[in-house]
């Protein structure tokens, strides 16, 4: 019977498609439908309808397989009321930097966003660590694996494949802050096993917790890995503990481009002067010689330290001279020196080099340099921002020569509704929850309405609680 029904579904379905009446199309229900016309489509249509829900069932294609649920963060989700101002936010920034910014802020402050307003790609590196579960869905979701791998509590070479490779970066991550050795034994069991684009973010890792202990296998990585940008990387990390490539000719060479004299009648002190730089071909080949040196090697060469190199440098002479000892610190230099630096350039001209050297900077200092920068160099808020990150708390940022900057251009004559949109955003992101309550108070005495949209992030910042840790 099922059968004859089925068969006779075709007709009447095509019927109903055309317009016209279908229970004469239905003779295995003739009984059922009765002799009256419109009372008979009516009990086909319902007796079809039955049929279809109940008995008709639909073959799902063979490629179709069933995800695991997002799985939850660690931390919770911007609260319900805050979402659509969170999403206009993200929505209002193509950049990814912008928004890995919001991301990084909202991270610090102690949230995330909600899946439906953003989600990361397997491969988003600069999504916040907190975000690691979720690329890893993300990653299962674009890949043909149909189970998901558990991963232990502990990331071990043993269970190296059962975690997910943003969640394994995580747990390497952890596993270096609590047991270096640990760590570091793990990648040299596991990171040859691993192409070249996982390769380097994992040996980054290595910065946290450098040691002496880490120089064999950084050598063996220098000397051997496949990959140029793993090699750089082994070899930046070894320069940090002072095992830099610059020997021989060549650091002599760079050596003659600096001298070291002495000032000062009663506090005789040290000073770098430059040398031999009168053509652009010299400026040329000291840049060279300065890219491929190490900090340590060169301050060897002057008879120096690296810190009384930092010390004794004359820094506002030659810009190019210092925009690349900022990078040669960076690159090679310790996490001490790399904060001896970023002090001595904040005090500066060279503060403008700063977020080369913030990247090694641990969230404190970064605020830190930020304030400093902010009130004594006159920055903008877009470069306090830069240095200082997402994670900033700043009190009272409108009262720097910045704040009254952006008051005078916003109450120009002038001023269009889309101006200092960048200096906006980046000073809801720098200032702390008062801060910002303050700074809305300020910027509406001055003009600017409630639902102005470039008050966005101040008004995300002032509303949302501060359940973070302190930077």
């Amino acid at each position: 019977m099922a059968e004859a029904i089925y068969d006779a579904m075709g007709s009447v379905l095509t019927r109903w498609t055309m317009g016209s009446a279908a229970a004469p199309a239905a003779a295995v229900w003739s009984a059922e439908l009765g002799a009256e016309p419109a009372e008979a489509e009516l009990r086909l249509l319902a007796l079809s309808g039955q049929f279809l829900g109940v008995a008709v069932t639909a073959e799902p294609p063979p490629e179709l397989r069933v995800l695991p649920d997002i799985p939850a963060l660690a931390l919770p989700t911007v609260p319900e009321a805050l979402r659509p101002l969170a999403h206009r936010i993200l929505n209002a920034f193509k950049e990814t930097q912008r928004k890995t910014e919001l991301l990084d802020f909202l991270a610090a402050r102690g949230w995330t966003t909600h899946p439906a307003e953003w989600m990361p790609t397997a491969d988003d590196e600069d999504a916040p660590d907190v975000y690691a579960p979720w690329r890893d869905w993300a990653g299962i979701a674009a890949s043909n694996s149909v189970v998901r791998r558990q991963a232990g509590d502990r990331l071990t070479a043993d269970n190296w494949e059962d975690f997910w490779p943003a969640a394994r970066k995580v747990a390497l991550t952890e596993l270096r802050r609590r047991d270096p050795e640990a760590a570091r034994a793990v990648l040299e069991a596991k990171l040859a096993s691993e192409n070249a684009d996982v390769r380097l973010p994992l040996l980054s890792l290595l910065a946290t917790g450098l040691s002496e202990a880490d120089a064999p296998f950084l050598e063996g990585l220098a000397a051997n890995d496949r990959a140029p940008k793993v090699k750089a990387l082994a070899a930046s990390l070894l320069a940090q503990l002072g095992r830099g490539p610059a020997v021989g000719d060549d650091i002599a060479e760079l050596a003659g481009f600096f001298s070291v004299k002495m000032k000062g009648l009663l506090r005789r002190s040290r000073v770098i002067q430059f040398e031999n730089v009168k053509t652009p071909a010299q400026m040329h080949r000291r840049a060279a010689l300065l890219e491929s040196a190490d900090i340590a090697s060169l301050a060897r060469a002057l008879t120096l330290t690296p810190q009384e190199l930092v010390d004794a440098w004359n820094w506002d002479v030659d810009r190019q001279a210092d925009a690349a000892l900022v990078g040669l610190v960076a690159r090679t230099g310790t996490d001490s020196l790399v904060a001896q630096t970023a002090e001595a350039a904040s005090q500066c001209n060279a503060s403008v080099f700063l977020a080369t050297l913030t990247p090694r900077l641990v969230p404190g200092q970064r605020s830190e340099l930020a304030e400093k920068v902010l009130r004594t160099r006159g920055f903008s808020f877009d470069v306090a921002k830069t240095i200082a990150g997402g994670t900033a708390r700043l009190e009272n940022p409108m009262t720097a020569p910045a704040g009254t900057a952006l008051l005078a251009a916003l109450r120009r004559d002038d001023a269009k509704p889309s101006d200092e949109l960048t200096e906006l955003f980046a000073l809801g992101l720098i200032a702390s929850r008062a801060a910002a309550r303050q700074a809305l108070e300020r910027l509406n005495g001055a003009g600017l309405l409630q639902g102005d949209p470039r008050l966005d992030m101040l008004r995300l910042n002032a509303a949302l609680d501060d359940n973070g840790a302190e930077p």
